[in-house]
């Protein structure tokens, strides 16, 4: 059983839980502070100097020792827009590395049909300066065109 367990916990799976847990909790850290150092007081200025973490709900005030009810509706405001950010930098980041693996892909395709990284790069730019020769060409007649009338 021990056995078992020192080969669950060195599999890959579980070492890299570990590690996007550990660096999720960072990343949670830094988004915090970004929505409420960076984001929210311009927003508040541009609302009237309202601090969006002190926006609460008074419920029933304080009474001696007893603490004050209130809905910290502020504060669900601010953990809105750090949810925001982060599945915008998660969608941002997934994006990017879709747009890397495709490129990666197409080059592993082309590189499987036997040509060199030097013959890919060539057509490459060969592509590209054909396709700028017809664009010179295109400008040249609109700008012919443009001269007669």
């Amino acid at each position: 059983m021990l056995k078992e367990f020192k080969d669950f916990a060195i599999k890959g799976n579980v070492m890299d839980m570990a590690i996007g847990i550990i660096i999720g909790t960072a990343f949670g850290k830094i988004v915090t502070s970004l929505v409420t150092d960076v984001i929210m007081p311009p927003i508040g200025w541009l609302t009237g100097g309202v601090d969006f973490s002190n926006l609460k709900i008074t419920l029933k005030e304080a009474v001696g020792t007893t603490d004050a009810v209130s809905v910290n509706y502020g504060n669900f405001i601010n953990s809105i827009l750090s949810f925001l950010i982060v599945t915008f930098s998660i969608f941002f980041f997934i994006k990017q590395m879709n747009k890397i693996r495709e490129r990666l892909d197409k080059h592993l395709h082309k590189n499987s049909e036997g040509k060199s990284k030097e013959e890919l790069l060539e057509k490459e730019i060969s592509d590209k300066h054909k396709e700028l020769i017809e664009q010179t060409k295109l400008l040249r007649e609109i700008r012919d065109h443009l001269k007669k009338n």
